[in-house]
């Protein structure tokens, strides 16, 4: 287990890009007002600034793009204004096993902005985009509106849920970054296990089992990190949120036909991904 200790840094300009997105959801049982969203964009804003930029940079390119850090934000702030949301999208999900490879259930971009908007108020953050392009060291964009990995949630709800080995391999024109983060982890057997350095020539592999807790941020270059999730026991419960940003947001077309099969199969359904893939978005992605 790795561990990054915080220290409070002063990013300048860092709140120049926020969106901050306000929706109140209405309906039977109430919703979230603006003070309470209000209050989740500052916890965002304010975790960003305890982070040591020099610490953390050090230690993800030393691990060949990969960094954990352990209570980005505080397991308080995330049960209280994301794992509700999580629980509620749970009715959304959609279950896919393919055998020897992944069991589990998932929930796409399209229903978070519908169901669980609270979500994007971290995934658009100027202040989390500007922390992450630094990282990095190139400028970061929020994905396409027809990718359905731009913000999702992911759920290990049933005995055996897992997912194999694998690279979050990007198809874009550029690089892809996952950064993920704990939301619920009721479970002792249900881990991220890291492959370090899998093809470098030079360093040995390093193995790494992650338990992600509430608040935890897991931050790897998709195309560099070999990972899995092993399976959940009897009783247990696991549920991930992971946010996909890019260097270039362009895409071929067969590229994109292949993505779009891929995570009809593996994850979100074909209704799900070909419907929302054909509708054009004049959303402007920054």
């Amino acid at each position: 287990m790795l561990h990054s200790e915080c220290a409070r840094i002063q990013l300048k300009d860092l709140h120049k890009q926020a969106e901050v997105k306000v929706e109140v959801e209405q309906g039977k049982g109430g919703g979230m007002n603006q003070a309470t969203v209000g209050s989740f964009v500052e916890a965002v804003d304010e975790a960003v600034k305890r982070l040591d930029l020099d610490r953390v940079s050090h230690e993800y390119w030393d691990q060949n793009e990969f960094l954990f850090v352990p209570q980005f934000l505080p397991r308080s702030v995330v049960e209280e204004h994301l794992v509700p949301q999580a629980q509620s999208a749970k009715s959304e999900l959609n279950r896919n096993f393919i055998p020897g490879h992944k069991k589990g259930g998932s929930v796409s971009y399209y229903t978070v902005m519908e169901k669980a908007p609270r979500f994007l108020d971290l995934y658009r953050s100027g202040a989390f985009i500007e922390f992450l392009s630094r990282l990095v060291q190139a400028k970061l964009s929020l994905c396409p509106e027809n990718d359905p990995h731009s913000c999702a949630l992911y759920y290990y709800t049933e005995p055996g849920d897992h997912i194999g080995f694998h690279y979050d391999t990007s198809y874009y024109k550029g690089a892809r970054y996952t950064i993920l983060m704990g939301l619920v982890d009721r479970s002792t057997q249900c881990k991220l296990v890291c492959e370090l350095f899998k093809d470098d020539p030079v360093k040995s592999p390093r193995h790494l089992e992650l338990i992600t807790q509430p608040g935890d941020l897991v931050i790897f270059n998709g195309d560099k990190l070999w990972h899995a999730v092993t399976p959940l026991g009897e009783g247990e419960e696991r549920i991930a949120l992971t946010m996909e940003y890019v260097t270039n947001p362009d895409m071929g077309a067969f590229k994109r036909l292949y993505s779009n099969l891929k995570d009809s199969i593996a994850y979100f359904g074909l209704r799900t991904v070909f419907k929302q893939a054909i509708t054009p978005s004049n959303r402007h992605r920054s």
